[in-house]
């Protein structure tokens, strides 16, 4: 394929999943919709999903790499601008006590991962990825770690369907544990759960989205803060692959690969120290989040189209039983750390 028809190409795929964003925007804004408090990112990967389990076979395939570029270029721009929605002080208020809660989810979601996948006897790269993507940031974090283990790409698809799936059930499910006080957590309190514990960035913007701005600043801040450790982590499984290479290359296939650190996290907070100057007008600053809003929508939507039930046969029953087990520990061991160790450390 030449490359005017492959940019032609990707560009339809962008052009539909804009065209799906401009239709959340509209359903967003009915009255009905607004009661539910279904944001428009919400509301577009529901659309995204009943797309990608009704008409997406019979589209061309080769729009197909529009799609992924939404899910994950728009994805990470839209998050670089989200910045202008918080300032250095919101991040100076979050503090200390945000960093530790994210460490010990971190640390104690890889760890637990690992330790069912050895239970349930499964291979050690899907246990890998699928640990790391619930552990951090969902399928940045599995296609980071991806390329550092060099996995076949099977995996990876599994991997990123299990957080996909219960990253996408978190954000409908925390704004009705909060909206109906089912969790006893102030919004500070809800943002560290939410940050800390929900797999996809962009599944916490839309799950605080939905619970109010007091919730949304503070959970978007700790869950780049959780982004921001992917690095560490990626540096330490390369050393372990390195480690079981150099010990024993023909019995472990994985492979060190490069790292790949998540600039978009670091321009997030570039963009916020921007802003806490109050350089630019708030008129201007308004136009901005609009279009940031658009951008994760067409971002949201781009992940539900991702999300086939297909995927889900061919994974078979024992990476989503481990995601499942790690979904459980990431809602009621965040719930504990939200509730009692973040008032002793705030």
């Amino acid at each position: 394929m030449k490359l005017t028809e492959q940019r032609s190409s990707m560009l339809h795929g962008v052009l539909l999943m804009a065209l799906f964003a401009c239709a959340a925007f509209y359903i967003g804004d009915m009255d009905f919709v607004k009661a539910l408090s279904f944001s428009p990112m919400i509301v577009g990967i529901i659309l995204g999903m009943l797309y990608a389990n009704s008409l997406r076979n019979n589209l061309p395939e080769t729009w197909t790499p529009g799609i992924a570029f939404c899910s994950k270029r728009i994805l990470r721009a839209g998050i670089v601008l989200y910045g202008f929605k918080l300032t250095f002080q919101n991040i100076a208020d979050v503090g200390v006590a945000a960093v530790c809660i994210d460490a010990i989810i971190v640390c104690g979601t890889i760890a637990l991962g690992l330790l069912v996948g050895r239970l349930l006897k499964m291979d050690r790269g899907i246990t890998l990825l699928t640990a790391v993507g619930s552990a951090i940031c969902g399928a940045a974090a599995v296609l980071g770690t991806e390329s550092a283990i060099k996995v076949k790409p099977y995996k990876t698809a599994v991997a990123v369907a299990t957080v996909v799936i219960f990253g996408t059930t978190a954000m409908f499910l925390y704004p009705v544990l909060y909206r109906n006080g089912i969790v006893d957590l102030t919004p500070a309190q809800m943002g560290i759960y939410t940050g800390s514990t929900v797999h996809e960035v962009a599944h916490v913007v839309g799950a605080g989205n939905a619970m109010g701005s007091e919730v949304s600043d503070s959970a978007i801040i700790v869950k780049m803060i959780r982004v921001m450790m992917l690095v560490p982590v990626l540096l330490v499984i390369t050393w372990d692959v390195a480690r079981a290479a150099r010990r024993n290359p023909e019995a472990d296939p994985m492979q060190r690969g490069k790292i790949q650190i998540p600039w978009f996290a670091i321009l997030f907070l570039v963009v916020i120290v921007f802003n806490s100057f109050n350089l630019l007008p708030q008129t201007v600053v308004n136009g901005i989040n609009t279009l940031d809003t658009f951008m994760l929508t067409m971002a949201m939507t781009a992940l539900g189209a991702e999300t086939s039930i297909e995927k889900f046969k061919k994974a078979g029953p024992k990476p989503f039983l481990l995601a499942l087990v790690l979904f459980v520990w990431l809602l009621a061991g965040g719930y504990a750390l939200a509730k009692y160790l973040y008032p002793v450390l705030a």
